[in-house]
């Protein structure tokens, strides 16, 4: 039996017998569990969140935190927090073999919504006009959406100066990426973000669609020569939560904290997110990495591919039953212009 393996079957045994800790009467204490080592940008902006539940219940909740995936899963943890094994975790929908499809293919619906603001505020405009996403989410209390420094192109070897330069190149890219890669004659590939170093350093792949902070916090400056900051958009999802059951457990007060902690929680994101992309650009320079950019004609090439092929991904969703178009055309609705994202836009 692996060591995680191993853990994986200790961990939650631990915590629910003689491991976990006495509490003092009138104290609440939740885990909290993620992939991400204690000294990861998402982890430090967990850490905030966390000194503000303790802070805001004057010490009534307590959050026991279990880093560096020793408890839940990056695939399953969904499904993990629903039956109870961790009470708070990192989930990444978008990243789940089943049951999340609309939440994978909105996060390609986000053209014009360059900053976290935007993203957060197109993304919950999405999600009020489709309950699908709420479908998706069953059994998950959400307590924080994240979104994301613009991607670029992160290659080893070739550098990418032009849309041409694509083609023949292997790339790991998310979900909503690969057919649009494709058109453009690249090799896209989906492995997870904890896998991309090595397959760059074997050569496995050519490289990632990947936003600057990786050259740091992903270590990608040790295996990638190239960065093309070509404006891929990002998309926004759900990425903390607590399981229903254990929501419902929880006093009317504690779930008030919870409640108000959400948006100290996405600004804490936002900023580590931010901080995390200067320090990642600027270990790029300090290791050499070739910075360029694209003209804008083939930005705006680039743009209208990626709207052509997000509609096509949305129309797909038919074949599961979900109406894929109604998400697409309230996210289209909702951008007004650059960063300019309102609700309730005509469809």
């Amino acid at each position: 039996m692996t060591l995680r393996a191993l853990l994986s079957l200790l961990v939650p045994l631990c915590l629910m017998t003689a491991c976990a800790r006495p509490l003092p009467p009138g104290v609440t204490e939740l885990t909290y569990a993620t992939p991400y080592s204690p000294n990861h940008p998402f982890s430090k902006a967990d850490k905030a969140w966390m000194e503000f539940v303790e802070q805001k219940s004057q010490g009534r909740i307590r959050i026991r935190p279990i880093w560096s995936g020793a408890l839940l899963s990056s695939d399953m943890s969904m499904e993990e927090l629903r039956h109870g094994v961790a009470d708070v975790g990192l989930i990444t929908p978008i990243y789940v073999r089943g049951g999340t499809h609309l939440i994978r293919i909105q996060t390609g619906f986000y053209s014009g919504a360059d900053s976290i603001d935007s993203q957060l505020k197109l993304y919950r405009c999405i999600a009020a006009a489709n309950p699908q996403i709420g479908h998706e989410l069953h059994g998950l209390k959400v307590l924080a959406v994240q979104g994301g420094s613009l991607a670029g192109i992160v290659t080893t070897d070739r550098q990418v100066r032009n849309l041409a330069d694509l083609r023949g190149l292997r790339l790991r890219a998310p979900t909503e990426l690969l057919t649009v890669l494709e058109s453009l004659g690249a090799d896209p590939v989906n492995m997870p973000m904890a896998d991309v170093y090595s397959a760059m350093a074997k050569g496995v792949i050519d490289g990632v669609i990947a936003p600057g902070d990786t050259f740091k916090s992903l270590h990608f400056a040790e295996v990638a020569s190239h960065y093309n900051n070509l404006a891929i958009p990002r998309g926004a999802y759900p990425a903390r939560a607590i399981g229903l059951t254990r929501w419902n457990r929880l006093s009317e007060a504690e779930r008030a904290i919870l409640t108000q902690s959400q948006a100290v929680w996405e600004d804490a994101l936002s900023r580590e997110i931010h901080a995390a992309l200067v320090k990642g650009l600027e270990e790029a320079k300090a290791q050499k990495v070739t910075i360029s950019g694209m003209s804008a004609q083939e930005q705006a090439r680039f743009d209208a591919l990626y709207l052509r092929d997000s509609e096509g991904n949305a129309r797909s969703l038919s074949r599961f039953g979900i109406d894929g178009m109604q998400a697409f055309r309230t996210a289209r609705a909702a951008v007004r212009g650059r960063d300019d994202i309102q609700c309730g836009g005509k469809i």
